[in-house]
């Protein structure tokens, strides 16, 4: 077994019980990290935000997630190590790497996923405010330069020096087609909402990980079949879980509230950052004239009357793409509904294009995962999307009449 203090410099000593990983040891000089201040709060941050009102289960955190891309990070660079392939690597190096994979949601406010539509500060560059600010000398304590964990976190930070040889790696590795992120998150969402879509071999694909002769991290081509697991699994979890039609609701719900406040004037987007999921709900108490978040806090999600396949070619399904323009279109929907109806709110959604990373060479082959002996090739990952995408209607009006004058607006008849 590999010798992980021979990499990293220190001795991994300090329990943290974990569901899904089991016992997860972190280095004594960690520990400021996950007792700051900055780091609890996640754990008053629900990972999948409004899943728990569709399953019952998916009540975990951030914290236990951000724990839980600590032990895939170090996990995945003592693979590397075993190999051979991270010869010469630093000791402060490998450290600044851990704690980017620890703090990475640092700066994830409640809901930014569901409002990554909104012109606000991506997480990742609140994160590095965190790392280089109050949590920095706990950061150095640890063995680390904050600069550097910052700068792999928020991929548009520039090197913090020119001394920073293994960046381009840590940044791939961090966010890549099997980066620690994504093992754990479906690993993890999967089994908190009990279902078996998300679960992935860990033990098979870290055996199956290395470097090919540009650097680039890559599998072996019996590692091909983790590519395709984790491909089809994220899949899987997009249709049945983050975006299923009661989780759409509730997300639909609050960016319409959010979204709300913001256009009134009532709400600063700097007052989401840094706020735990109470806070969130304080905040918009007073600012919520829609009623959109009390309704979701209580459990009182709109129901979808309509859903359609996403076509880019309708004018309407175009305009509905855009967040400038929904609201008109929802604005035709309530104007074509009988004059008895029209009180009733309308909220239309339109999931945000997401990517299927597939992107990494076959060691060995001279080829990637996209040419190699795959049903996975471009077109089919392609298809993962433009299948999820589907267009939604929701109303607390009736569902039916909602439903008619909405296809007249939005039907590729209309």
């Amino acid at each position: 077994m590999f010798d992980d203090s021979r990499l990293f410099g220190t001795a991994f000593t300090e329990p943290v019980r974990d569901p899904i990983w089991r016992n997860i040891l972190l280095p004594p000089s960690f520990l400021p990290v996950i007792e700051a201040p900055e780091f609890v709060q996640l754990s008053r941050i629900l990972q999948l935000g409004p899943a728990h009102l569709v399953y019952p289960g998916a009540t975990h955190t951030r914290r236990a997630h951000s724990i839980g891309v600590y032990e895939m990070a170090r996990r995945q660079l003592s693979a590397l190590a075993s190999t051979g392939c991270l010869d010469g690597m630093d000791q402060a190096s490998a450290r600044a790497f851990l704690l980017a994979a620890l703090c990475h949601d640092l700066g994830h406010f409640p809901y930014a996923h569901s409002l990554k539509e909104l012109p606000l500060a991506e997480h990742e560059a609140l994160t590095a405010r965190i790392v280089t600010g109050s949590l920095s000398p706990f950061i150095r304590g640890a063995g680390a330069d904050p600069e550097l964990v910052a700068a792999i976190v928020d991929q548009d930070l520039p090197a913090p020096s020119a001394d920073a040889p293994w960046l381009g790696l840590f940044r791939r590795l961090l966010s890549g087609v099997l980066d620690p992120d994504k093992l754990d998150y479906l690993n993890r969402d999967a089994w908190a909402c009990g279902v078996p879509y998300g679960l992935q071999d860990v033990d098979f694909v870290l055996q199956h990980i290395g470097m090919g002769d540009d650097g680039r991290p890559g599998v072996d081509g019996r590692g091909v079949m983790a590519v395709e697991a984790v491909l089809f699994s994220k899949y899987q979890m997009y249709k049945a879980v983050y975006w299923h039609r009661g989780v759409r609701a509730a997300t639909a719900m609050i960016k319409k509230a959010v979204v709300s406040a913001l256009a009134s004037g009532t709400l600063e987007p700097d007052a989401l950052y840094g706020l735990d999921d109470a806070g969130f709900y304080a905040l918009m108490e007073g600012r919520d004239r829609l009623g959109m978040i009390a309704a979701v806090k209580s459990g009182a999600l709109m129901r979808c009357c309509l859903e359609l396949p996403y076509e880019e070619a309708l004018p309407a399904h175009a305009a509905a793409a855009s967040l400038d323009s929904r609201a008109d279109v929802e604005t035709a929907i309530t104007d074509a509904l009988p004059a008895d109806e029209r009180g009733r709110s309308v909220i239309v959604d339109l999931p945000e294009p997401i990517s299927f990373e597939s992107d990494l060479p076959v060691l060995g082959s001279g080829g990637s995962f996209s040419e190699s002996a795959t049903v996975f090739r471009p077109e089919v990952v392609s298809s993962f999307t433009r299948s999820l995408r589907v267009l939604r209607v929701y109303t607390d009006g009736q569902p039916d009449r909602v439903a008619l004058a909405a296809r007249s607006i939005l039907g590729p008849e209309a």
